[in-house]
């Protein structure tokens, strides 16, 4: 994709995310918020301003609730089968506002509690360990693909612990989830990859429902039935915990081993042990944000932003761009487009959000790539990538920032 110029307003967003940072340094220049075009010729603010951000994350009255604050979609002039219609039906703690958001996020609260968290860690190691063992069958010199063995894998196989998924359903998640981030599909394929995760989410209740366990579902399902939760609410928390759950940290893995093989230099200063690895995965959050941008907020008043002076109208839907606010260089200086793993400011991203919708599960998400990263570069410390950086293929999402491969060589031919 070639950037358009700033003087084209409102921007049309690339749906395929062709270039996610180019795109992202075009907007930054419109200002603070520019107006874009989604897929579908919907009308909204793309916010890129840090601190604009911020204000309006945890402004009392932007909603998330499109059913009930955005008139076009109220009115009928959002049609049924616009491509991205899950992200606006979905009743979950994602997309609910004021006192219904805190009702649906208080089991997610309860669900990644720092005991469960750390209760957890012995067992990410074991599956990190389990499929780096798989990939030990890979000959010396052969390509794999590390994203679809290892990236995919490991976040997918740690959710399905925590919800308690049967073996069984593992693979048909696989399949469907990545379609709900693809914003390049057509009206139908979109509404395919929905049925198809709803279908999954029904039978994962149905089978959770007959044989409880001590899991996240069981508890969701006991909601349910104490009147908490109702069953569309039930399916749609369970969505967002494997949606989000899942892909935000499939692409932190895949961005950070990317980012280190590319930058050997970078790469020495973790495994000499001069920079730790938690510092690895903040900067790959700042640096390739797992979510580009986030849709959708809407104000239920006109809101004028006094730093700023732009006015938000009621109801005009705003979409938080986080890959082009955790590199604005008024906060990381005029090295934010580069990769830095001693990076002073690299905690100072907003790739988990800000306010009350920070995601749940950030803890999980750190203790699984540090985890993963370690024993990855341990077991291969000659891994490299198989083809130039250049080269690899972004995924067709200007929501899910990441590659559709991540092919890699283990070991060097001679076997070391």
């Amino acid at each position: 994709m070639t950037a358009q110029p700033p003087s084209r307003c409102p921007y049309r967003i690339d749906e395929a995310g062709t270039d996610i940072h180019a795109e992202a340094a075009v907007l930054r220049g419109l200002g603070p918020a520019a107006r874009v075009v989604l897929p579908g010729d919907v009308q909204a603010w793309s916010v890129t301003d840090p601190g604009l951000i911020r204000r309006l994350l945890t402004h009392p009255e932007i909603s998330k609730d499109a059913r009930q604050h955005w008139p076009d979609l109220i009115n009928g002039q959002i049609p049924t089968d616009w491509p991205l219609q899950v992200w606006v039906e979905v009743v979950n703690a994602l997309s609910a506002y004021s006192t219904e958001h805190t009702r649906l996020r208080r089991p997610l609260t309860a669900a990644f509690r720092p005991s469960r968290i750390r209760a957890l860690e012995p067992q990410i190691v074991h599956i990190t360990s389990q499929l780096l063992d798989d990939l030990d069958g890979i000959r010396p010199g052969e390509v794999v693909d590390l994203r679809a063995r290892f990236a995919f894998q490991l976040p997918l196989l740690n959710v399905n612990m925590l919800l308690g998924v049967p073996g069984n359903l593992h693979d048909g998640f696989r399949a469907s989830v990545g379609g709900l981030f693809d914003t390049s599909l057509t009206a139908g394929e979109a509404e395919t990859a929905a049925k198809d995760t709803y279908q999954l989410l029904a039978r994962l209740v149905e089978v959770k429902g007959e044989q409880p366990g001590d899991d996240l579902t069981s508890e969701l399902i006991d909601e349910h039935r104490n009147s908490n939760l109702t069953r569309q609410e039930l399916l749609d928390t369970l969505m967002l915990v494997i949606g989000a759950g899942h892909e935000t940290t499939v692409n932190l893995l895949d961005h950070a081993v990317t980012n280190l093989l590319t930058h050997p230099d970078q790469l020495s200063l973790v495994t000499s042990g001069r920079v730790a690895w938690g510092q690895v995965v903040e900067e790959t959050l700042r640096h390739q944000a797992p979510l580009a941008s986030i849709i959708m907020r809407f104000p239920t008043r006109d809101i004028e932003d006094t730093a700023t002076g732009l006015v938000f109208r009621r109801g005009e839907p705003i979409v938080i761009n986080y890959a082009a606010a955790n590199r604005d260089p008024l906060v990381h200086g005029d090295s934010s487009a580069a990769f830095d793993v001693a990076r002073a400011t690299s905690g100072e991203h907003l790739s988990f959000g800000h306010g009350p919708h920070y995601c749940a599960g950030a803890s999980l998400a750190l203790l699984e790539a540090v985890t993963a990263l370690r024993m990855l570069f341990e077991r291969y410390p000659d891994l490299r990538l198989a083809v130039p950086a250049s080269e690899l293929r972004p995924l067709t999402s200007f929501i899910s920032n990441g590659h559709q491969e991540l092919p890699v060589v283990l070991r060097d031919p001679a076997g070391r």
